[in-house]
């Protein structure tokens, strides 16, 4: 159980109530018959019933939604073809003052996000030719992704959509990283400091894939139960994450050891393989602990080309094996899709309570949602 002020604080903490209404809250409820510690703990997991997804997209909420989402795109595709790249900006900020400001449309907030993000690479091509011409400098790099932070978080500013903060944070991340390797390259004396010290690049993309990790569960941690808008920033940063950690993790690991941070179906040998698909699986088990499908789904491609290069190094014709690593492929999203919960609860049952405890729990509902009738 959690107690009630608690969760009240937390929810002001979370924008959701202010702290006087917080205040207000708590005697308010407790003079109804709320009790104080009334409130079911995040591990309260052992009513039988049919699982609960706690990944269930909150920018869903029907084919609305859907419809508006569509003309979001049609129209502004349309304005950038017959106008320039501002009149694309002026008609993100009309629609997201009408569709997110005022009729709160999680779908089309999702869309204009992207647009807005779209919208400044779209500007910088334009009008900013020449720091895309020599991507090999760090400090151009720097400057062509400084802008995106900036104008992210004034979008999240003002319309506080979760994937704009998780855009936000991760393109800041970005810079940060391409900020230090610039700094190395002139401290250095490198003009490709990416290419020529591949070992400390890799190392340094993988801190900052740690570190994305690391606020992604910081978001994750705060709302176990997958209620409120950390969870759905936690989503989005996930996604991204989970693809960085294993690109990271692989490019440390074979630049150890042959100095190539490279995976290709041609240029790896058969040990590299089987590193690929062991860290593949070490993300799907961290998947499972954090309940995160992101970690499954990340590593899918590389799944397919270490089993190639493996059936390859076979002798096989690759005319069959293609087949077979599909199936190989879709068959282990299908098991671990369908046994997720069970799969979860295994790999939780070991754990410390007080690690348990802070983790989406393996939820079930008393009650089965009704059957579809076909």
């Amino acid at each position: 159980m959690h107690d009630l002020k608690s969760v009240l604080s937390e929810a002001a903490g979370d924008g959701i109530i202010s702290i006087d209404q917080a205040e207000k809250l708590a005697p308010y409820l407790t003079e109804r018959g709320v009790r104080a510690d009334d409130v079911r703990s995040a591990h309260h997991e052992d009513v039988l019933g049919e699982v609960v997804d706690t990944e269930t997209p909150r920018f869903v909420r029907g084919f609305h939604d859907i419809l508006i989402t569509i003309g979001v795109i049609v129209a502004l595709v349309g304005i950038w073809g017959i106008a320039s790249i501002i009149p694309v900006f002026v008609a993100i900020i009309i629609l997201a003052e009408i569709l997110v400001r005022r009729e709160r449309l999680a779908l089309p907030a999702v869309a204009l996000t992207a647009a807005w993000t779209v919208a400044i690479a779209a500007a910088e091509v334009s009008y900013y030719p020449d720091g895309l011409k020599n991507l090999s400098d760090m400090m151009q790099i720097l400057v062509v992704m400084v802008p995106f932070p900036v104008l992210l978080a004034v979008f999240y500013w003002r319309y506080r959509i979760p994937l704009s903060l998780a855009a936000t944070l991760g393109s800041a991340l970005a810079v940060c990283t391409v900020l230090i390797l610039s700094l190395l390259s002139k401290l250095t004396g490198s003009s490709n400091f990416i290419l020529e010290h591949s070992l400390i690049s890799s190392l340094l993309f993988l801190i900052a894939a740690l570190s994305l990790f690391a606020v992604a569960m910081r978001f994750d941690l705060k709302d176990p139960l997958r209620e409120t808008r950390n969870s759905d920033v936690a989503f989005w940063l996930h996604l991204s994450t989970a693809p960085a950690l294993l690109y990271a993790i692989v490019s440390v690991i074979f630049t150890m050891q042959s100095g190539s941070a490279t995976f290709t179906l041609a240029s790896t040998h058969t040990s590299d393989a089987f590193i690929v698909i062991a860290v593949v699986l070490v993300l799907m088990l961290v998947g499972l602990v954090i309940d995160r499908r992101a970690f499954v789904t990340a590593g899918l491609v590389s799944l397919g080309v270490a089993l190639a290069r493996l059936f390859k190094e076979s002798g096989a014709n690759p005319g069959g094996y293609v087949f077979v690593i599909l199936f190989i492929v879709g068959l282990v999203v299908l098991v671990i899709g369908v046994g997720w919960p069970f799969f979860r609860r295994a790999v939780l049952a070991p754990l410390p309570d007080a690690m348990r405890a802070k983790l989406p729990p393996v939820r079930w509902a008393e009650d089965k949602q009704p059957a579809v009738e076909l």
